[in-house]
């Protein structure tokens, strides 16, 4: 799966651990996030993140 980097404040996400801080699981992949999920770090939209 496809890792992505937050281009404001590089906090990766691993769809292989998900964010557990917002609910979502593992397994999950970018594209299936939901359209409102934001950064866990820096609260930075979906279009700020880039595939790494």
């Amino acid at each position: 799966m496809e890792k992505y980097e937050c281009t404001v404040c590089r906090w990766l996400y691993d769809p292989e651990t998900g964010d557990e801080e917002t609910g979502v699981p593992r397994g999950t992949t970018f594209y299936d996030l939901p359209d409102d999920w934001v950064c866990p770090q820096c609260e930075a939209s979906k279009d700020e993140f880039e595939r790494v």
